[in-house]
């Protein structure tokens, strides 16, 4: 069975790969694409607790364009080892304490509800771009201090920045432009912060200094494309997941609408979460299973293998919104251990929530659906549902 993150048939269902992998390849090897796949749970655990021997240096991702000594420039801090990527890291980790976002949970549910408000009388509307992903994008964006009219084409440049073409490693045309328009506006929007800064997320990265020097504009730049991609990939592709996995496990569905968000986003974190890759590069050679890693090595770690293995988790494909999922390594592990993690957690209950107090059940058009494809997220660009309101909101 080959693993291949840029095959469309990988992002239909990479599960039954996952699992081939597991038992039969646990140290894989793609000659065609130069890496190695780490798929259990013991061994992603490992390799991201240890960035000593499994480097972030050359990046998180097997794109030619994205990996090599120039990551910084895109992915910042990301592409940082200890002790710099904790001092980088360290300028805006306050602002991600679980206090501050506890703290934002009103205006969250305030900018849940505003998304809602002009679908409230419609019978069918597209779950994934009109809602789940637009609530983390308008989240991050306004931390950010990026003026609500320009939020939405935020979210589509970023989301066709990251399509892939099947089978292709390297950005389509469509992608390209997409990323130098974000490129462009991020630009200009730093440069206007610059001569009037505020009190948003931004402005505190213009006005930080390390080692007595401010950062450069491409340093905030990369720093937002980190940020918009997080917020606008993996939370409300999680969300979507989780409505689709509601739609597929109808116990499930009917446990979360009835105002299980917490558990329902949780088990979709371990069961089918949008995080499915990220790349490491070796610095010592090492043995794994038996085989030795040279230095330079590229190794692709695949945390949504990790959280559905058998030796982590009792009965791992099936989805169980009672499961205990505190092993589940979606957010990473280690000094890289995601940053917005309570930010994302906060985001998917209470767009669940939300909805959940509107909605009694619902169906999905699956030939209406459209996947995104990229190596690295699963999820939905476009969700068609058709709902079925309460006739009382839930209390």
């Amino acid at each position: 069975m080959k693993y291949d993150p840029f095959d469309y048939r990988v992002h239909e269902d990479p599960y039954p790969v996952y699992a081939w992998m597991r038992d039969n390849a646990p140290l894989y090897r793609n000659d065609e694409r130069d890496f190695w796949a780490l798929s259990r749970h013991a061994d992603v655990g490992a390799a991201l607790r240890n960035p000593a021997l499994f480097s972030n240096t050359y990046g998180i991702s097997l794109e030619p364009e994205l990996w090599g000594a120039h990551a910084q420039k895109t992915s910042f801090f990301l592409a940082m080892d200890p002790p710099s990527h904790g001092v980088h890291r360290g300028l805006v980790s306050s602002v991600f304490t679980p206090r501050r976002i506890a703290a934002l949970e009103p205006r969250v549910r305030e900018l849940a509800r505003e998304r809602l408000e002009p679908l409230r009388d419609l019978s069918r509307f597209d779950f994934a771009a009109d809602y789940a992903a637009a609530l983390p994008n308008d989240v991050l964006c306004e931390m950010l201090g990026i003026p609500a009219a320009d939020w939405d084409q935020i979210r589509a440049d970023a989301d066709q920045m990251n399509q892939r073409e099947d089978g292709v490693d390297e950005r389509g045309p469509n992608s390209v432009a997409a990323a130098l328009r974000l490129a462009a506006y991020l630009g200009a929007f730093v440069v206007d912060l610059r001569r009037d800064s505020g009190d948003d997320l931004t402005s505190t990265m213009i006005k930080a200094e390390v080692d007595g020097e401010k950062l450069t504009d491409s340093q905030i730049v990369g720093f937002l494309f980190v940020m918009i991609g997080a917020g606008n990939e993996s939370t409300g592709k999680t969300i979507g997941n989780a409505w689709y996995q509601g739609w597929l496990h109808p116990e499930a569905r009917r446990k979360g609408l009835a105002g299980r968000a917490a558990d329902w986003y949780s088990e979709t974190l371990r069961y089918d979460s949008a995080s499915q890759m990220t790349a490491r590069l070796v610095t010592a050679e090492t043995v794994v299973h038996g085989t030795k890693l040279p230095v330079g090595a590229r190794v692709a770690l695949l945390p949504a293998s990790a959280n559905r293995d058998e030796r982590a988790f009792p009965d791992p494909d099936r989805y169980d919104l009672d499961r205990d999922t505190r092993k589940m390594i979606s957010y990473g592990l280690g000094p890289h251990h995601c940053l917005g993690s309570a930010l994302a957690n906060l985001e998917m209950e209470v767009a669940l929530d939300e909805i959940g107090v509107l909605i009694e059940d619902y169906e999905l058009d699956l030939a209406g659906a459209r996947r995104v494809h990229s190596p690295h997220q699963r999820g939905f660009a476009s969700l068609p549902t058709t709902v079925q309101r309460r006739s009382r909101p839930r209390g």
